[in-house]
């Protein structure tokens, strides 16, 4: 009788702490809505040319994974050097904005399934391309990356690169901005985001370091430490592969060399 009642209780106490917040899948339904960390950069999550309009990679594939849960994406610009914080603080639910998969993140926050591989590279003004070749050609110049990033990252774990100046940027966008205006000799930013800008555009006089061969990474989805919407994320990441709405988004934003490297592998 003893054994039955106290499994009794456990089933009572495992109840209560689900309807307490214990379930982020819960919560999310309850709601109808995930909140979802990001900052602006393209072809991730970015504004259309009206300016009102939230699209990209990252934008679509949340939207489909969210109708998928039954819940809305809300979409918030985040400080990202802030994110690990705002997500353990329950303001948002989700970070999902080319988020790289590091072993000091999962310290913090868990992590689905890869979706895109991505890796940091070198970025300087075309008039300086021959100047900068590798990375110790940068030990004496001013490079700049996004706090808290990976590309911040690359640069204090690199021999040549750590000996430069470094700045940090509030994002990856800001930081081609302070290329472009000559704040600084060169940035290291995602692969992603040098594909989608560099070397047309507001960004034409601006070109990859070749040359150079940084860290190799993979994006995943972060949520809270344990939280059970990365096993039902997982469920349905499988879902948008098998049925190629993944592929078809990848596609749509110049993806899919990245995206097949990293589902295909």
């Amino acid at each position: 009788m003893k054994k039955i009642l106290s499994l009794v209780i456990a089933a009572i106490m495992l109840l209560y702490c689900v309807s307490c917040g214990g379930s982020d899948l819960a919560m999310i339904k309850e709601n109808g809505k995930m909140v979802i960390g990001i900052t602006l950069y393209e072809p991730m999550n970015y504004y259309d040319e009206d300016g009102a309009t939230l699209i990209g990679f990252d934008t679509e594939f949340a939207t489909a994974l969210c109708a998928k849960l039954g819940v809305e994406p809300v979409f918030q610009i985040i400080d990202w050097d802030m994110k690990e914080t705002e997500l353990k603080s329950g303001n948002i639910d989700a970070i999902w904005n080319g988020l790289t998969v590091t072993e000091e993140r999962k310290e913090n926050m868990g992590f689905t399934t890869a979706y895109l591989t991505n890796k940091q590279c070198v970025v300087v003004m075309k008039e300086d391309a021959a100047t900068y070749t590798d990375t110790a050609s940068l030990a004496g110049a001013i490079i700049s990356a996004e706090s808290g990033s990976a590309g911040e990252t690359a640069v204090a774990s690199d021999a040549n690169l750590s000996q430069a100046t470094y700045t940090a940027s509030d994002t990856q966008a800001a930081a081609l901005l302070n290329l472009k205006s000559g704040n600084v000799d060169a940035i290291v930013v995602d692969i992603t985001v040098a594909q989608a800008s560099v070397g047309s555009g507001d960004y034409a006089d601006m070109v990859i370091v070749e040359g150079i061969e940084l860290t190799n990474e993979m994006y995943a989805i972060g949520y809270r430490v344990g939280s059970d919407l990365i096993a039902e994320s997982n469920k349905i990441i499988d879902e948008l592969i098998a049925d190629g709405t993944l592929a078809a988004i990848a596609e749509k934003y110049g993806v899919t060399d990245l995206y097949n490297a990293a589902v295909n592998g």
